[in-house]
């Protein structure tokens, strides 16, 4: 099998140099479109990359803060309230009013912890204690003394008192 002599014939000729000089230049055209589309894709990740970087940055610099601010406000917490309540008011059949008013007398009493933060608070606990238990108190020409059972410091100062008769 011979193959046809169309190497001679110059349309062949042009028509296989077109195709030649086509291939060649749209090769040409696709590796400079190819090569503008990394080259924008490229930029783009390593905008995104950037950008990543820079909100982990600020991210943790957030949670630096954030953890500053809760360590200083757990700090900080102060006194709001002050909670008093008479355990055995049964036993010595006090009425409503006269428990109302020793409550109040030892709220007084204790006022200064309100806004204090917690700290201070803990560490004057014995002297909480001791204001409580040296003051008696007159109810009805008797005379009763106050006892600490139970305190709590948090946001709110709660005492838990047992009265007894005074000698």
């Amino acid at each position: 099998m011979r193959i046809p002599p169309y190497y001679r014939k110059p349309t062949w000729q042009q028509f296989f140099a077109g195709m030649v000089i086509g291939g060649v230049v749209s090769w040409f055209i696709f590796l400079f479109i190819y090569g503008e589309w990394q080259e924008e894709y490229s930029k783009e990740i390593q905008t995104q990359k950037d950008e990543i970087a820079d909100l982990k940055n600020e991210k943790t610099i957030w949670q630096e803060e954030f953890k500053k601010i809760n360590k200083e406000s757990k700090a900080k917490l102060t006194i709001q309230s002050i909670y008093i309540k008479i355990k055995n008011k049964e036993k010595y059949h006090l009425d409503q009013l006269s428990v109302f008013e020793i409550e109040e007398q030892v709220k007084e009493d204790i006022r200064m912890m309100m806004a204090k933060d917690i700290d201070t608070v803990y560490n004057s606990r014995e002297l909480i204690k001791k204001i409580i238990e040296n003051k008696t108190v007159k109810i009805t020409d008797k005379r009763y003394k106050l006892k600490v059972t139970e305190m709590t410091i948090y946001t709110t100062l709660s005492i838990e008192l047992e009265i007894t008769i005074s000698n």
